[in-house]
């Protein structure tokens, strides 16, 4: 089998992309054997990955948005095997991607096939793993509720336009976190469980989290008891919402909550009321820039029991 070989998994959405047409042409004049495979319907990235796998694919490419790259990240580590994962983003948040430095470009995105992959982390929660992030809170109403539509016309700024008009519906559920030598409870109005930074279009819930350390970050924003009053105070100074979270590192964590706390997984709404998220280290090898901020192998990790 030649090493020169890769399959991409390209969402529906994007079969008529120039752009990424282009970039496929240009990696096979490059004297890559590139085949492609396109999404129609639920199960297909699961399916495909499996055909890629059984057919000799070493590297498979995921292109689309934050949901293809978790349904393919999560049929590759179904599998024990070394086969590796590029990301191409195509969506309109791209979080994970833009997190870890990875090209929005289609031909740069496809240029990390020459990069050596780097094991990373997943999370995973009731038998689901996602690569980047589980949500909880406002900001996940407000990702859920983002029309298709919206986000076309307007990108990324489509989420904070829809925050910014369902700002009087915001409020606070109750959550209860536990986890090694780690325990919180109260009224919160966000939750973000990282094995990346952002989600929702660039909102940053993890600042330090590194996606190869075997840990999730947690942060929690607490609820103050003048709700609209003190988050439009924050957003006016120069201090920001950022002061006011509860963050750690750990393991695993068990969360309790109530009915009102929407949570949902790289996107997709998350049912149950108690829920144990734990990390599963170098789980899968993704191609990711030598400097990409995610990585931190080199850092010293002190890890909670």
């Amino acid at each position: 089998m030649s090493e020169r070989k890769a399959l991409l998994i390209l969402h529906g959405k994007q079969a008529l992309n120039e752009e990424v047409r282009s970039a496929v042409a240009d990696k096979r004049r490059q004297g890559w054997e590139l085949a492609v495979r396109v999404t129609w319907e639920a199960g297909d990235a699961q399916r495909l990955v499996d055909e890629a796998l059984a057919a000799g694919y070493m590297q498979i490419i995921a292109g689309g948005g934050d949901g293809t790259v978790r349904d393919i990240a999560e049929a590759l580590a179904a599998h024990s095997t070394q086969a590796s994962l590029v990301l191409m983003p195509l969506g309109t948040a791209n979080d994970f991607a833009r997190a870890a430095g990875v090209p929005l470009e289609p031909a740069q995105a496809l240029e990390l096939l020459d990069i050596a992959p780097s094991a990373i982390d997943l999370g995973e929660v009731g038998g689901q793993v996602f690569l980047n992030m589980a949500t909880g809170g406002f900001g996940s109403q407000v990702t859920a509720n983002t029309s298709e539509d919206l986000k076309k016309i307007l990108g990324g700024v489509a989420y904070l336009f829809t925050g910014l008009s369902r700002f009087s519906e915001l409020h606070a559920a109750y959550g209860e976190l536990q986890g090694p030598d780690f325990q919180w409870s109260g009224e919160l109005l966000a939750l973000g469980i990282g094995n990346g930074r952002q989600a929702g279009g660039g909102h940053v819930l993890c600042p330090e989290a590194l996606a190869d350390d075997g840990l999730l970050d947690i942060s929690i924003l607490p609820a103050p008891q003048d709700v609209v009053g003190t988050l439009k105070t924050l957003l006016a100074d120069s201090f920001g919402i950022d002061n006011m979270f509860v963050r750690v590192r750990l393991p695993w964590v068990e969360i309790k909550v109530s009915e009102g706390l929407c949570i949902n997984l790289d996107g997709e709404p998350l049912e149950g009321d108690n829920l144990r998220f734990s990390a599963r280290p170098a789980a899968l090898r993704v191609h990711l820039p030598e400097n990409s901020p995610l990585l931190g192998s080199s850092q010293s990790i002190n890890h909670p029991d």
